[in-house]
C-alpha cells in the first residue's frame, strides 16, 4: 500500500501509458486526470475515440437538435467505467450553468447535457473532447501504477489534448518529456 503523507496531485496532469502497461484497453493510451485526492482518481482517455460513433450520432441518440455544420468529431472512449456516462473536456471559455469542474491549466470539465446542446448550436467551447466512461482507481492505486513503472505523467496543455490527430498524442506527449517512444522499457527499475 502507498504511504499517502506525501500527498501527490495529479489533477490537470497527464498520463502517459507505458509500454509494459497490463490492461491492453490501456494500452499506448494518454489519461488527462480531472481529479485526484488521498481517495482516488478520475480521469478520461484523451486519445481513443470508439471508432464506432461520431459527435452527430450521439446528439441524434439524446435526441437534441444540431444544425447542418455542427462540427465532425469523434466520441472517445473516456475509460472502461460507467461507459454509458458522457463527459465534455473543454477549455475554460465554456462554463455550465449546472455544473462545470474548473480544472487546473484552463480545462473544464461539464457532464451535463446543456454543452453538448449549446456545442450542437455551434455555441459551446472553442476546444472539446466528449468522452464516454472514465478512467477511475482506488486510494493510492494511481500512486502504486505509477510505482511500478505503469505510467509516465506530463503537464497537460490545450494543444496536445485538443489535437484532432489522435494517433499522435502519446507520442508528443512523450516528446514533450523529452523521451522517445523507442527508448522506453517495459521493465521497472530500482536504483
Amino acid at each position: 500500500m502507498t504511504d499517502t503523507t506525501n500527498e501527490l496531485d495529479l489533477t490537470g496532469k497527464l498520463l502517459i501509458a507505458m509500454p509494459g502497461m497490463g490492461d491492453p484497453r490501456f494500452a499506448k493510451s494518454l489519461v488527462f486526470i480531472c481529479a485526484h485526492s488521498p481517495e482516488g482518481g478520475m480521469g478520461l482517455m484523451v486519445n481513443k475515440p470508439t471508432g464506432d460513433i461520431a459527435f452527430q450520432d450521439l446528439l441524434e441518440q439524446l435526441e437534441i437538435p444540431h444544425q447542418a455544420e455542427t462540427p465532425s468529431m469523434p466520441v472517445h472512449f473516456g475509460g472502461p467505467v460507467e461507459t454509458g456516462r458522457g463527459f465534455v473536456l473543454h477549455g475554460r471559455d465554456f462554463t455550465s450553468a449546472l455544473n462545470t469542474l474548473e480544472i487546473e491549466g484552463g480545462f473544464g470539465l461539464t457532464a451535463t447535457l446543456d454543452v453538448l446542446e449549446e456545442m450542437a448550436r455551434g455555441m459551446g467551447p472553442a476546444n472539446a473532447l466528449v468522452a464516454l466512461g472514465y478512467a477511475g482507481w482506488g486510494p493510492g492505486q494511481l500512486e502504486d501504477e505509477i510505482a511500478d513503472n505503469g505510467w509516465l505523467t506530463c503537464d497537460a496543455t490545450l494543444d496536445l489534448v485538443f489535437h484532432p490527430d489522435n494517433d499522435a498524442k502519446w507520442e508528443a506527449a512523450l516528446n514533450s518529456l523529452g523521451v522517445g517512444a523507442l527508448t522506453l522499457s517495459a521493465e521497472a527499475g530500482r536504483a
